[in-house]
């Protein structure tokens, strides 16, 4: 069946009638701030805390753009006649977003869960060479980072908070006090027998002769 001259041009304006009665949906940004879904990629933040200076991160960058300083400090032993340890205390971390491309490969290599996706977007500048930002910045990103999605009903335990929990029950076990025998009770009483009262002896038979007769 051929189509009707004009049904294509009747459509459209049948759209743009329709359009122009709904609500204008346009964010008027930056008065009112885009809601951005949880997993946005931002920029990336840094718990520093949670950072041990492996490099890891900045080895598997595919653009080389994280640049991080250490040095090493001597810590003293935990008890007395143990050997000195040293650790690496971070002097450096900054990221050049001139450069990353975004991928998030530094956020899943990380051991110590030390990197996070943050949902902050607004962080242009006039000049590229400022759009190295370094830790203090990555730090104020990590307080905008959203929690974790609560997990799906009937899902496992993550493996980190089973084992912390096991180890909090088995601290609180070792925690508790023994219980104290009740006074008056002796240890090893033979079962029947009321505390602090002696076992009554057993009744003694005279032996019998073989023939039948007492001996």
């Amino acid at each position: 069946m051929a189509p009707i001259p004009g049904s294509g041009l009747a459509k459209g304006l049948a759209v743009t009638l329709r359009t122009m009665t709904k609500k204008t949906v346009t964010a008027q940004y930056p008065d009112a701030q885009p809601e951005l879904p949880p997993r946005t990629r931002g920029v990336i933040g840094l718990f520093e805390e949670n950072c041990t200076v492996c490099m890891l991160c900045a080895r598997e960058c595919p653009d080389w753009c994280i640049y991080i300083d250490s040095h090493k400090e001597t810590v003293p032993p935990a008890a007395p006649g143990g050997r000195e340890r040293s650790r690496n205390v971070l002097d450096r971390f900054a990221i050049d977003f001139a450069l990353c491309m975004y991928c998030g490969i530094c956020i899943e290599v990380c051991p110590f869960d030390a990197l996070f996706w943050s949902p902050e977007f607004e962080y242009a500048e006039t000049d590229i060479h400022e759009l190295t930002h370094e830790r203090d910045k990555l730090r104020d990103w990590m307080w905008t980072v959203p929690a974790p999605p609560a997990l799906d009903s009937g899902a496992e335990e993550p493996k980190e908070i089973a084992a912390a929990r096991k180890s909090a029950e088995k601290l609180a076990a070792a925690a508790q006090p023994e219980p104290t025998p009740e006074p008056g009770a002796q240890a090893g009483a033979a079962p029947g027998t009321e505390a602090g009262t002696q076992p009554s002896p057993a009744p003694q038979t005279k032996p019998t002769d073989p023939q039948g007769g007492e001996s």
